[in-house]
């Protein structure tokens, strides 16, 4: 077993073969994104890989698109430095997929064709709908962006072994991450990220099972020696058995916990996911085959925690690197050819997802609002997906910009501001949709751009952006922003805020538009077809088969 005792944490491993491992891994995942582009005929084809994906197949995707950064990265450096409270965001990602699989997935499949935009749109005023889902779309998109570029340029840095203080290194490692996202985009569409996801999800759980079942070798398969292990070699003790360290405010507790559990049923790029699939059959398939692999992957998540935190030298996992705990215990067990293989697979997740995240955003935007708001529906396939290309460039250049700002946050935290905006702007506004035959267009602005706006503005002056205290390891402010205190509200994370206020006010604006009359035999069409597919689109393409 090799130490991080005679190698300092911010300089492990061979550069040349981590190099080696990416250059083959990127060569591979375009060479199937290349013969995907050859396939892509259609707006269809690029949007939604013409709905030819099997429920199986989109599940695997769907968990390679969801199991992020923050995922890898993020949650296993939470539970190293923070335990129990680390752990808080396993939970709450697996159990908001059945907020998914019971509420959304079938009912959005049937209703949509190929963003949100299309399910408000049903039955409302296309032009402000559209446009409100295409804003709260591409904020979302933006935050869940900044975690993934943010974990990225933490990553590549310890591989190439940047400094943290060569802030201009790891700025050109973020915009390479941000180039090969925007190649993958524009040459593979949605059928080519969803292979590059398929395979990152199987390489992931794959890379995670062998470093759980290797530590768990180390204690016996023992999970309470190994608990023992880390409680004694943490410099916080038993305190990261216990609820507490990070979250020492109960309600700041609950605020994150209600935002991760409602917040993935808003996720663009989840729920984009849905129309990949020939039929809602194969959209619940997806979901529940999703579930299984993500909660597989979580358990393992909690035992990589607290193994880094009980075989890493004491000292080694800081809120400086916390990010690097996996790939760092990976070096532990394995040397330098599993960190290589370990840091390929998270260099693959954050790629995967940030493919996935762009495709989403950049759809949103051609298809919501040039297609359907600027040009009033009478847009060309061909041109729309120009648009679409030309958006990919732009987010992705922005991606580049935000991640070099994030560099160095929690990508877990990052991540979970993400499903705070989506639970506030979206999740209020599907549901109403589906369920409530009186919602309106007045109604449905009220609820993304108020839940939208508040969420935004508790981020900003929440101490997640400044104000908290400068830590003495470190000489830094745990918050984004160094140096300044604009903080006024106390709630790392708002959704218990923003949440409720969203969901509520989707009823104040329901109420002021009841003046405009609803469409009632619209939303009885909207209710048939949602329930039983009934004129659903369908797929373009034959269904591929496993080979």
């Amino acid at each position: 077993m090799n130490t991080l005792a005679q190698a300092p944490a911010a300089a492990v491993g061979n550069i040349g073969l981590n190099v080696g491992i990416f250059a083959v891994f990127v060569g591979f995942t375009l060479i199937f994104v290349y013969r995907a582009s050859r396939t892509n005929r259609t707006a269809s084809d690029y949007y939604a890989a013409g709905r030819s994906f099997t429920g199986p197949q989109n599940g695997v995707a769907i968990a390679g698109d969801y199991l992020s950064a923050a995922s890898f990265l993020g949650i296993a450096g939470a539970i190293a430095l923070n335990g129990y409270d680390g752990f808080l965001y396993s939970i709450g990602f697996l159990v908001a997929w059945l907020v998914a699989l019971l509420l959304v997935a079938e009912l959005l499949r049937n209703t949509g064709k190929f963003t949100m935009g299309d399910v408000l749109a049903f039955r409302m005023r296309q032009r402000p709908v559209r446009a409100a889902a295409a804003t709260s779309t591409l904020v979302v998109s933006f935050f869940y962006l900044l975690a993934q570029m943010a974990g990225a340029g933490g990553l590549i840095a310890l591989l190439l072994q940047i400094p943290a203080t060569n802030q201009l290194g790891q700025g050109i490692v973020i915009a390479v991450v941000g180039i090969l996202m925007i190649v993958y985009v524009l040459v593979g569409g949605m059928k080519g990220t969803t292979y590059v996801q398929i395979i990152k999800a199987i390489l992931l759980i794959i890379g995670a099972a062998v470093m759980t079942a290797w530590v768990l070798g180390i204690v016996g398969f023992n999970v309470s020696d190994l608990l023992g292990q880390a409680a004694a070699a943490s410099p916080k003790g038993d305190a990261v058995l216990a609820p507490g360290l990070q979250y020492t405010n109960p309600v700041d507790f609950v605020s994150l916990g209600l935002a991760l559990v409602l917040g993935t049923a808003g996720l663009p790029h989840i729920l984009m996911r849905f129309y990949t699939v020939p039929t809602a059959t194969e959209a619940r398939r997806s979901v529940v085959w999703a579930i299984w692999l993500i909660g597989l992957f979580y358990l393992f998540t909690l035992i990589l925690g607290y193994g880094a935190a009980a075989l890493l030298p004491k000292g080694t996992i800081t809120a400086a690197n916390q990010n690097n705990a996996a790939p760092l215990l990976a070096y532990q067990l394995g040397g330098e050819v599993l960190l290589g293989l370990i840091s390929a697979v998270a260099f693959a997740t954050i790629l995967a997802v940030v493919a996935g995240l762009t495709i989403t955003a950049s759809a949103s935007f051609a298809h919501d609002v040039y297609a359907n708001v600027i040009k009033k529906g009478r847009a060309t396939p061909d041109a729309e997906v120009r648009v679409a290309r030309t958006t990919a460039l732009v987010i992705g250049v922005v991606a580049i910009a935000g991640g070099i700002l994030a560099n160095g946050q929690n990508v877990a935290f990052l991540v979970a501001l993400a499903f705070a905006v989506a639970a506030s702007a979206n999740l209020p506004t599907i549901l109403y949709t589906l369920f409530w035959k009186k919602f309106n267009t007045t109604g449905a602005l009220f609820s993304i751009y108020g839940g939208l706006g508040i969420c935004l503005i508790m981020i900003i002056f929440s101490p997640a952006v400044s104000g908290k205290p400068v830590s003495a390891a470190t000489g830094r402010s745990a918050s984004m922003l160094q140096g300044v205190d604009f903080h006024l509200f106390p709630l790392d994370n708002p959704g218990l805020i923003s949440i409720p206020a969203s969901f509520l006010l989707g009823v104040i604006g329901t109420y002021i538009g009841a003046n405009r009359k609803v469409d009632i035999a619209k939303y009885a069409e909207m209710e048939v077809r949602s329930l039983t597919g009934a004129g659903s689109e369908k797929a373009v393409t034959q269904a591929p088969t496993a080979r």
